[in-house]
Formats: C-alpha cells, sequence, structure tokens
C-alpha cells in the first residue's frame, strides 16, 4: 500500500482554484479529487503498518488553523519541472503537523522524511516534454486565495490508474 498524509480542500478552494489549471502544454492537471495538501509522504508500506498510521492518527492530530494558498511554484528533477504547485500558507502550522506525523512514522520504523518540507498543492504533473511553464509561473504568481478551514486530516492510499492516480481516504480526523 502506498500511503500519504493529507488535507483535502473545501470546495469554495477547489473552485477557486480551476481558472490555474491550464495553460501548459502536456500537463496532467489535476482533478478536483486529486487536490490536496501533503503533509507527509509515507510511501509503501504493510496492511498492518497501514492500520497502525491510521488508529494513531487521532493521537498526532488534533486542530488546524484556516488555510489559504498564495504564489506559485515547481519541483524538478535533473534541470526539469516535474510538477507545478500552489504555495500553501501559512506554513508554520503545516511545518509542525509534518513533524509530528514524520516523528509518528519513524515510531512505526518508517524512514524519516529526508526532503525539505514544502507546504504546497499540486495542480499538475509534467514530463519532461510538457511546457514551458514560465509563462503560467508568470500569470499567476500573484496568486492569493484566502484562508479556509479545512474539516480533517487524512491518511490516504494512492492507487495507479490509467487516468493517473486515484487517492483513497483510510482514515481521518476532524479538525473542527
Amino acid at each position: 500500500m502506498r500511503l500519504f498524509y493529507a488535507l483535502v480542500p473545501p470546495d469554495a478552494m477547489i473552485d477557486a482554484l480551476q481558472p490555474l489549471l491550464h495553460g501548459v502544454e502536456g500537463a496532467r492537471w489535476q482533478t478536483p479529487c486529486q487536490l490536496h495538501i501533503t503533509l507527509r509522504y509515507v510511501g509503501e508500506v504493510s496492511a498492518r503498518i497501514a492500520d497502525e498510521l491510521a488508529d494513531g492518527l487521532p493521537l498526532h492530530v488534533s486542530s488546524l488553523p484556516p488555510i489559504g494558498l498564495s504564489g506559485v511554484g515547481f519541483f524538478e528533477t535533473r534541470g526539469h519541472p516535474n510538477a507545478l504547485w500552489a504555495r500553501a500558507d501559512p506554513r508554520e502550522p503545516l511545518t509542525h503537523l509534518h513533524r509530528k506525523l514524520d516523528r509518528a512514522c519513524q515510531a512505526m520504523g518508517l524512514e524519516p522524511e529526508r526532503r525539505a518540507y514544502v507546504p504546497h498543492m499540486t495542480v499538475a504533473r509534467l514530463s519532461r516534454n510538457a511546457g514551458p511553464v514560465e509563462p503560467w509561473l508568470e500569470s499567476h504568481a500573484g496568486l492569493v486565495i484566502p484562508p479556509m478551514p479545512f474539516a480533517r486530516c487524512s491518511l490516504m492510499e494512492s492507487l495507479s490508474t490509467d487516468e493517473g492516480s486515484h487517492y483513497e481516504e483510510l482514515a481521518w480526523v476532524s479538525l473542527r
């Protein structure tokens, strides 16, 4: 099972993002049900570990202030953009929650997160042939979606399909 912890955005945020989801040739734009803020990528684990992570979720997550989006950016691999994203803001509460979930994963014997945590919402995946991304980045640099309350924090399973990734919620805890 390939798992990750995430915040699923409220419908109003998904609606506000729709004007951004075009404009880069060859991009695979996220569908509304794929949009989320990853808190901690877990990776491949056994069903037993998945159950333990799900059971422990309420111990590590309780509340979170409203989260907004401000500005855009991209991740790259070997000098080539591979994803476009909107920055989550404020970052500190998300970074704090990321650290808590990372410690929980380590307590289960999983490796610590090696990448620097960047609170964001991925809006598109890019192949090497996609692009260019600079016009899109310039056009949406001033993105501001005001903070909104997120209803819950979830442990999600990522399933690969012909249409891209499909996410199944395995467990969740209310943030209200």
